[in-house]
């Protein structure tokens, strides 16, 4: 098999193998990448003030409107650079680095608050020139980041990192960016006994930030061996580890593990998930008394049934709990097992029916799961055991199914707000959101659940709600 390489680089006479011409190692211009993040967070603060100057004093520089802005710059630095606002995840996933510098920069406000007002560090300020600042450069830093994105890809391509994908016996696909190499035709074998090999190993890969090896099962141990030296990030593909859906690794009784589950969330986050959804739901059952009492009496009137609608639904940890629903269907024809779907034109729909529907009205007694914490206001819809797409039940059409359980269901979900709600005619309208579910569970933070929060407001009324 000859040498492949998504940047097609030549090849060139090498101990008698050919060896394909390596990338240069992309360290420096990541670190030049950084320098240039900071730079624009700190243009970009500044131009946040200069614009709240001409807004309060008339004058871009007036001393009053940059007096605390000295003190937040530095501060702000201190903490963006050690929360990870200036790191290769940042530079390679734009929203994980607005989302620290504004949390670095919203801290530096904090602190400063705490010097000005309560120590009373500092006299020649102006308040609302100070606040009108903070607005605008948060404006500022995403602007600015959006669009030092856009040019930092220009500039480093494909990846920030020189990857080398090295296949000994096996068929893996090099993905953009990638050179792939054989490792036969280059001579490379992995051989810990032999110093000249691991020596020749060392120097192909000098130029490399990371390298990958797919392997045949028997070599793994000696590409693991050959490669913990070689002063560089080495991986060995492993198709069992996505099999099983590995999340890392661990050690039992001096045995490696491979960890396929954990909690969603650490106990900190857990707490501030809960306080909020106390907060919220404390709030909402007071501002919606009259609402919730409107409701209930007009479906009292509509039929004389049952007010409420209570089913049994899959909740964290795949427990069942009752969920609550101001009942929408007539008594006779309730769907306790969840097997048929709501359609546009279903004919067990009351007239009140449709319009608490339509409107997302029946959902709103889940503030009592919310209450009991069963629920939480954002998270995977809960669903019935007898729930079908197409004519499958939904963990028939996927074992990833269950993952979706390690958090409490939600009033609302990611799923929610990119449109994929109602009837599950189909196995796609499944998989649609049992991705975003999983999308949600990967990398939770409270920024990102009262942004979902405020997006919901959007699709409370949608087409497919019926």
């Amino acid at each position: 098999m000859g040498h492949q390489s998504t940047g097609s680089p030549s090849n060139v006479e090498w101990g008698g193998y050919l060896r394909p011409l390596m990338p240069r190692r992309k360290e420096r211009l990541r670190v030049q990448l950084m320098i240039g993040m900071i730079g624009f967070d700190f243009g970009a603060i500044l131009i946040g003030f200069v614009l709240a100057n001409l807004l309060r004093f008339d004058a871009p520089f007036a001393p009053q409107g940059f007096y605390l802005m000295k003190i937040v710059v530095p501060i702000f630095l201190a903490i963006a650079i050690n929360n990870g606002a200036y790191s290769l995840d940042a530079l390679v996933q734009r929203r994980y680095g607005i989302g620290r510098a504004l949390s670095a920069f919203a801290i530096a406000i904090a602190a400063v608050a705490v010097l000005v007002f309560y120590l009373r560090v500092a006299a020649n300020y102006s308040r609302v020139g100070f606040s009108i600042g903070i607005m605008l450069s948060m404006a500022t830093l995403i602007a600015g980041r959006l669009l030092y994105d856009r040019l930092a890809r220009r500039v480093y391509g494909a990846s920030p990192l020189s990857i080398v994908l090295i296949n000994d016996g096996a068929d893996a696909a090099a993905e953009p960016g990638v050179l792939l190499v054989d490792a036969a035709a280059a001579g490379l074998v992995p051989d810990a006994r032999d110093p000249l090999m691991l020596d020749r190993l060392g120097r192909f890969l000098e130029n490399a930030d990371r390298v990958v090896v797919a392997c045949a099962e028997d070599r793994r141990l000696a590409w693991a061996m050959a490669l913990k030296g070689a002063n560089i990030l080495g991986e060995i593909i492993d198709p069992e580890i996505a099999r099983l859906g590995a999340l890392g690794t661990g050690y039992y009784a001096g045995a490696g593990t491979l960890v396929v589950s954990a909690g969603a969330l650490s106990l900190p986050n857990r707490v501030l998930k809960r306080v909020l959804d106390l907060s919220l739901a404390v709030f909402g059952m007071i501002a919606i008394t009259p609402v919730l009492v409107a409701t209930a009496i007009a479906i009292k009137l509509d039929d004389g049934g049952p007010v409420l609608f209570v089913q049994q639904r899959l909740g964290r940890g795949n427990r069942l709990f009752n969920m609550y629903k101001f009942r929408s269907m007539k008594t006779a024809q309730l769907d306790h097992s969840g097997s048929r779907s709501a359609t546009r034109d279903d004919d067990r729909i009351t007239r009140v029916g449709r319009i608490i529907r339509s409107t997302s009205i029946d959902e709103l007694p889940q503030l009592l799961n919310i209450l009991k914490g069963d629920m939480s206001f954002v998270g995977p819809r809960p669903h019935a055991l007898g729930s079908l797409a197409g004519d499958q039940l939904f963990w028939e059409v996927d074992q990833r199914y269950w993952h979706r359980h390690a958090s409490k269901p939600g009033l609302t979900g990611l799923a929610q707000v990119r449109g994929f709600r109602g009837a599950t005619l189909e196995r796609i309208d499944l998989v649609n959101r049992l991705q975003a579910d999983l999308e949600y569970l990967n990398g939770w933070t409270l920024a990102r659940d009262i942004r979902i929060l405020a997006a919901t407001l959007k699709v409370l009324v949608h087409r497919n709600a019926f």
